[in-house]
């Protein structure tokens, strides 16, 4: 089902969330998604990784396709080099730590997101180096990785945040 939408502009929704997310489909696998960004209007803004799981329906219509179509003509692609491996969390977690250094995890609920870079990661417990609003490490922060369910990256949120530490080391 998912191969026809491959670099197409989509939207899943879920039975558990209300929240709707629209990107162009990068990759897939048997437990995860892979979506190149589309929050709002005409604009990509990083990557979204989504849990194969209580999804209720991925769908393609007229405004989608238009939506598409001025990304294209705006000149933005998305390209193999946007595949990462997303065959489960501990390949996830540790690519994107090794090319992007911090990366944002939601539950379930969409109410809180949790930025940081990855500390451990094992069967019990995925433990970050939660990031603040302000760009600083607060502490360390635990979540059973079943509960994961989204992961983004390489947003301008994030990116923003990684300019303010890299200043801060300097």
């Amino acid at each position: 089902m998912m191969e026809q939408y491959l670099r197409q502009l989509i939207a899943i929704e879920f039975t558990d969330k209300k929240e709707i997310f629209t990107g162009f489909l990068i990759d897939y696998s048997d437990d995860w998604i892979l979506l190149r960004n589309n929050p709002v209007d005409y604009i990509l803004d990083g990557f979204v990784i989504l849990k194969n799981k209580n999804i209720e329906a991925i769908h393609r219509d007229q405004d989608l396709a238009f939506t598409e179509k001025v990304i294209r003509l705006k000149g933005l692609k998305t390209s193999a080099e946007d595949i990462i491996p997303i065959k489960d969390l501990a390949s996830i977690v540790n690519f994107l730590t090794n090319k992007y250094g911090i990366f944002q995890i939601a539950k379930k609920s969409a109410k809180s997101a949790y930025l940081g870079k990855l500390l451990e990661l094992n069967d019990e417990e995925l433990t970050i180096d939660f990031l603040d609003t302000r760009g600083q490490f607060g502490g360390e922060l635990s979540f059973n990785p079943e509960k994961i369910r989204v992961i983004e990256f390489d947003t301008d949120y994030i990116n923003s945040l990684k300019l303010v530490l890299e200043q801060e080391i300097k």
